[in-house]
């Protein structure tokens, strides 16, 4: 569809004299070639004012049409990850209109949509979508209560260097993890450090440095029985332990001994971070240790602030994570 063509004042004035003169609206328009809704609107207008100027509209007018505009969001919804100012060079290809980026990331906003970084997930197969869909449905129900009863736990790997991806998507409000708008991640490598954490509504664990590889005996030995069974008896009978289905934390011996200790253990959908609430707590531990000036100067100076950030997280960010749970 090409763009509209202009509609002159000379032309209009033909326009209405044809149609005083009989000429039914649909040739006034084959004539003129515009559109019948055109030629519909200007004898609405001459026979309400006389005249058959436009009004005269307030403020600098638009750089681009309605058409324009929907083709500028198209391009962003068709390309996710495309530049502001990719989304110029196609429009100017396709419409031979010239405008500025900020004019483009207008637009956009325009129709609610925002640059942001993707999510990262990993990726997922069409077993783990299935057993995610099991997961979600069996505790759709459950209560706050239920939920300040789950010690949730994880192992999160934080980098002395910060990798600060520069990839960024359009997305709207709620589609954060939209497959178009989540970059997919394999593995993570780099100099850093390994701890291991849990928290629940009340309770905290000691941050425990994990060093070199993690085994089945040595999380049953350094991490369960000294940190994790011990907050669980805290928490009372009705305390559920989670922890997702890494090769340590499936082992036969951890499973023997949570069996032994009387652990009620949350069967966990595999490749599910984002249901975790510990992984916004990663997060939020980052940040904290990122804002810290001077930075960390070593992996064990690192560790030195990652333990101090944890003791210092408020009770209200474990509240709100732990709520959040009802809406994942």
């Amino acid at each position: 569809m090409p763009p509209r063509r202009k509609f002159n004042e000379f032309e209009r004035g033909r326009a209405v004299a044809w149609f005083q003169d009989g000429v039914p609206k649909r040739e006034v328009a084959r004539r003129l070639h515009v559109s019948i809704s055109v030629i519909g609107r200007l004898i609405q207008r001459f026979t309400a004012t006389g005249r058959v100027q436009e009004r005269r509209r307030p403020g600098r007018p638009k750089k681009t049409t309605p058409r324009e505009d929907r083709l500028i969001e198209r391009l962003a919804l068709q390309t996710r990850t495309a530049s502001s100012s990719i989304i110029r060079r196609q429009l100017r290809v396709a419409t031979n209109t010239n405008i500025s980026q900020q004019t483009i990331r207008n637009r956009l906003h325009g129709f609610n949509l925002r640059s942001r970084r993707p999510a990262v997930r990993p990726r997922l197969t069409p077993a783990h979508r299935a057993a995610r869909h099991a997961f979600c449905r069996r505790h759709v129900r459950w209560t706050r209560q239920q939920w300040s009863q789950v010690l949730f736990s994880d192992e999160s790997r934080f980098t002395l260097n910060h990798n600060d991806d520069r990839l960024r998507v359009w997305r709207r409000q709620g589609e954060r993890y939209i497959d178009a708008t989540v970059q997919e991640k394999v593995a993570f490598g780099g100099g850093s450090v390994m701890v291991w954490g849990a928290f629940s509504l009340h309770h905290r664990t000691p941050l425990f440095h994990v060093q070199g590889n993690l085994t089945g005996l040595r999380y049953r030995d350094e991490i369960l029985r000294p940190l994790a069974v011990p907050t669980l008896q805290q928490m009372g009978p009705q305390a559920v332990y989670q922890d997702d289905n890494a090769r340590p934390h499936r082992a036969r011996v951890v499973n023997d001994f949570l069996q032994q200790s009387g652990v009620n253990r949350m069967e966990w959908p595999a490749c599910s971070p984002d249901l975790n609430p510990i992984e916004n707590l990663w997060d939020e531990l980052d940040r904290k240790v990122r804002s810290n000036h001077p930075p960390p100067r070593d992996v064990q100076h690192l560790y030195q602030m990652l333990q101090a950030e944890w003791q210092a997280l408020p009770q209200r960010i474990f509240t709100t994570l732990v709520n959040s749970m009802r809406t994942r």
